[in-house]
């Protein structure tokens, strides 16, 4: 099968299609690991070799208690602050999209619902959007901030299906991550993984798949029906 050509079959009955936001539509995980890691580094911890790929779908409040247990001498509510106030200033100067974000979202905006269920606090949810004028294209957003738990629980995907109004079993997730993908088909929605080149799924959890694509521009219209 040519990826590139993939049109998705079988979605066309697809209520509503739920996007991930970092490493998705934002470029955003080198900046997170660029920002964490040096914090990290200047309150006393030790990023470990695995930090990062634990990081990856953790909602604010828990890899900020992740940070402090690696030994950054805040209390976590601070590590927070001081972590998305450099994200925000770095997005400020910049969004760094990822190739087709725009042009993927506008072009199924308005053929079919879309969400967006992402880890990031809503603050950054927000800047993104609005920089990248995209806001109104989404029916509902999530920030793990405001469900229970972080992917991989569910808990992301789910409340963006009940903002939308959709049975999650006819939705599909479009995601990057090992934690992401876990916490989509956990959700039971139908995954496309889209993998970044940089921070690639693991194995087991890509394999929770219905399709792997190169990137966005592959993304068929096909998901509007």
């Amino acid at each position: 099968m040519n990826l590139r050509q993939v049109d998705v079959v079988g979605l066309g009955a697809m209520e509503a299609c739920v996007f991930d936001l970092d490493g998705v539509l934002v470029d955003s995980e080198p900046v997170w690991e660029e920002v964490r890691r040096a914090f990290v580094a200047d309150h006393g911890g030790t990023w470990q070799p695995d930090t990062q790929s634990r990081l990856m779908g953790m909602s604010t409040g828990e890899w900020a208690a992740y940070l402090h247990e690696l030994g950054v001498e805040l209390p976590p509510d601070e590590i927070a602050r001081g972590v998305v106030e450099q994200m925000a200033a770095r997005y400020r100067d910049d969004v760094p999209l990822m190739p087709g974000a725009v042009e993927t979202v506008r072009r199924l905006s308005g053929r079919i619902t879309l969400g967006l269920a992402s880890s990031s606090p809503r603050r950054l949810i927000d800047v993104v959007l609005e920089a990248a004028e995209l806001t109104e294209c989404f029916a509902a957003t999530v920030s793990t901030e405001e469900v229970p738990r972080g992917k991989p629980a569910p808990d992301g995907y789910l409340e963006a299906a009940r903002r939308i109004g959709a049975d999650p079993q006819k939705c599909v997730a479009v995601e990057d991550s090992s934690n992401g993908l876990r916490s989509a088909y956990a959700a039971g929605m139908r995954v496309i993984a889209v993998p970044h080149p940089r921070y690639p799924p693991a194995p087991d959890a890509l394999a929770l798949a219905w399709r792997v694509l190169p990137g966005l521009d592959a993304l068929s219209a096909e998901l509007a029906g």
